[in-house]
């Protein structure tokens, strides 16, 4: 693993979005967002997919300036019709769009269709939380996942995140993909040369695997089983059926379809964190429950109990001052990015 500077990052994958034909501002949310995963571990989402987002805007599949289409709107509500845009940025308006109608209704749900891979949700419910709202979001993503007693891969990883605003402690913010592992660690172990642990993926023909080769061939495996799979179930309902996105096996595969726009779908639910009572107390009140769930005896083996995405809270910290771990392949695939667009490589 070769470290580099959280800036250096940053400045590296704004270039490349800038030569790719995106604007500044798009560019600059792009990159911010991808070095965001990076730093709170979640490499799948990071600039690993840097090389796929610049041949998908090359090839004119993902629309290089994104741009915001109303498609119906309440007072507390918008469906958003992503134009095929970049889904990271397409993401971060919607749920800015659904703050501000959070914070003048109470509460505001905004859906998007047409869009593409939006990348880690977490960072959309951190905005949320640190607006003083509680918010919910999901997305859909492209057929790898059986439901559950099935071979035939119907659901992506459906992924869903939330952020609720604390006063003293750091704001809670969790994210999880519905299956047991997000699709992008099998394809980041894939290009890192590493085995993936057995329960993660099936092989094509229904056996456990611990290539990540066999594993892109095959089926992700629903989280707690029957459970993922009913959670995986609504989250295709909320972002796919509700917005008219595409949903199942009618989503385009980022990675193999490079002909067509994926039609991804994204919901995000924003409430008001003192709809019911005052902002203070709601505060005070998360500030205890989060001190007497740290303060809980420790089962045997265990020496710390985590809040939900604590550890990426500080994962994120950590690596901000010390620099991002990225493998060798990782890199070099930026390097050939940059050449293809004659760019220096700042890193």
């Amino acid at each position: 693993m070769i470290t580099v500077q959280k800036e250096a990052l940053e400045k590296c994958v704004l270039e490349i979005f800038q030569a790719a034909g995106l604007n500044e501002e798009q560019a600059g949310i792009v990159a911010r967002h991808l070095v965001l995963a990076n730093l709170r571990g979640i490499d799948s989402h990071g600039v690993s997919r840097v090389d796929i987002y610049t041949k998908r805007l090359d090839l004119g599949i993902m629309k290089r300036q994104t741009e915001i289409n109303v498609v119906k709107e309440t007072s507390s509500s918008m469906l958003l019709d992503g134009g095929s845009g970049v889904g990271i940025v397409l993401a971060t308006k919607g749920m800015q769009i659904a703050v501000e109608k959070a914070k003048k209704t109470g509460i505001a749900i905004v859906g998007i269709n047409y869009s593409s891979h939006c990348g880690m949700l977490a960072d959309y419910t951190a905005y949320a939380a640190k607006n003083d709202c509680i918010a919910l979001a999901v997305t859909n993503a492209p057929s790898s996942m059986a439901p559950w007693g099935g071979k035939e891969g119907y659901f992506g990883t459906n992924p869903l995140s939330y952020g609720i605003p604390a006063g003293k402690e750091v704001d809670i913010v969790f994210d999880m993909a519905t299956s047991v592992v997000a699709r992008g660690k099998i394809t980041l172990a894939r290009k890192n040369n590493q085995e993936i642990p057995i329960g993660w993926a099936i092989s094509k023909d229904g056996y456990p695997t611990t290539d990540p080769i066999e594993a892109g061939k095959g089926l992700v495996l629903p989280v707690g089983g029957p459970k993922g799979y009913g959670l995986a179930f609504f989250v295709e309902v909320l972002s796919g059926l509700l917005t008219g996105a595409a949903f199942g096996p009618y989503i385009s595969s980022l990675y193999k379809d490079l002909n067509k726009s994926q039609n991804v779908g994204q919901f995000f639910l924003v409430i008001r964190a003192d709809l019911f009572e005052e902002l203070a107390s709601f505060k005070d009140r998360m500030d205890q429950m989060i001190e007497e769930i740290r303060n809980i005896p420790l089962a045997h083996g265990y020496d710390r109990i985590y809040l939900p995405g604590e550890i990426e809270y500080e994962r994120s910290k950590k690596l901000a001052i010390e620099g991002i771990p990225l493998s060798k392949n990782v890199l070099d695939e930026l390097a050939s990015v940059v050449e293809r667009y004659g760019l220096e490589m700042p890193v």
